[in-house]
């Protein structure tokens, strides 16, 4: 049973294997040599095998996670597997993350046609292929609206490095500029992003990222992303400048980040930058709420209130 109280028991939710300590099995993704031209019966065999159905409950696993914890409201954030050479698995549209079931996946191509699949694959699948196609180490990609993050990217704010190891470690985030969702457009500014990128932010949309391993992966680097904008957020309203890590201890977490395997434009610069003060002082701004003006300080406040003061006292003599 979940540890979740809001989970009512009897209540079945759709998740992967679990182990003696109740945590999900990560199954690697494993591609397979066929593609979309192979034979339809190849294709349907594959569809409705063991193998695909355990990455259709990957699927439901990680989109239950991502509405659990608010990061897919509505039917929105979609998630996508590569399973060959031009092909992917993803999550239907117009349904909620957290109550797809296996039999809601589709099987696409890489030009966005849907082979199998009885529910209509998600509208803003172009993107998840436009990622896969220009990088091909991303084995999973998953897109979702989480508050935090999704408010840098509406502020038009990259999260400032530096701070914690673990987004270090894993992430890599740039920021795409704005797009209507789902168009190919939108895909292509985000694809350009990922060489370099494993996770984006999208302006005035939310996140998308990718990863060499799995599904479950790429979920982790969206939530280690989330708790990072939100660390950050309330550091800077503690102090001015929070402390951030020297170069050479930033330089000892590339070396290991690289060793995993995540990609980052850093790994041959000789020096790093950190933060400035004027981006700081940037995200102290969107902290710190200006304090209201005291009308005893302000003369033109302070005039107004006198005016309104002598009124009242002149319509008490009359």
């Amino acid at each position: 049973m979940s540890s979740n109280p809001s989970i009512k028991p009897g209540k079945k939710k759709f998740a992967g294997k679990r182990d003696a300590n109740h945590r999900r099995f990560a199954v690697n993704t494993v591609v397979k040599t066929f593609n979309s031209k192979s034979p339809q019966a190849i294709l349907k065999a594959f569809f409705h095998s063991q193998s695909c159905h355990a990455l259709k409950l990957q699927i439901c696993d990680i989109g239950w996670r991502l509405w659990q914890r608010a990061y897919a409201d509505g039917n929105g954030g979609n998630i996508a597997i590569r399973v060959g050479d031009d092909l992917a698995l993803c999550t239907p549209t117009l349904v909620s993350k957290g109550f797809m079931k296996p039999e809601d996946m589709c099987l696409v191509d890489f030009e966005g046609n849907q082979l199998f699949g009885a529910k209509k694959r998600t509208s803003e699948i172009l993107m998840h292929l436009q990622i896969m196609q220009r990088q091909p180490q991303a084995m999973a990609t998953v897109h979702c609206h989480p508050p935090y993050a999704t408010g840098f990217a509406v502020a038009g704010i990259l999260p400032p490095p530096g701070m914690l190891p673990e987004y270090e470690l894993s992430t890599s985030v740039a920021l795409a500029p704005y797009r209507t969702p789902g168009t190919p457009e939108m895909g292509r500014l985000v694809a350009d992003l990922v060489d370099d990128h494993n996770v984006v932010l999208m302006a005035n949309h939310g996140v998308v990222a990718w990863s060499h391993n799995n599904v479950e992966d790429a979920c982790f680097k969206i939530e280690i992303l989330e708790t990072y904008c939100r660390t950050v957020l309330v550091a800077s309203q503690l102090v001015r400048r929070p402390n951030t890590f020297s170069p050479a201890q930033l330089q000892e977490l590339l070396k290991i980040k690289q060793s995993l395997g995540n990609p980052d434009p850093r790994f041959d610069l000789k020096e790093l930058d950190l933060p400035d003060k004027n981006e700081w002082r940037q995200l102290s701004l969107l902290a710190r709420r200006p304090r209201p003006r005291r009308a005893g300080k302000d003369p033109k406040a302070r005039a107004v209130i006198q005016a309104i003061k002598q009124q009242l006292l002149d319509n008490l003599k009359d």
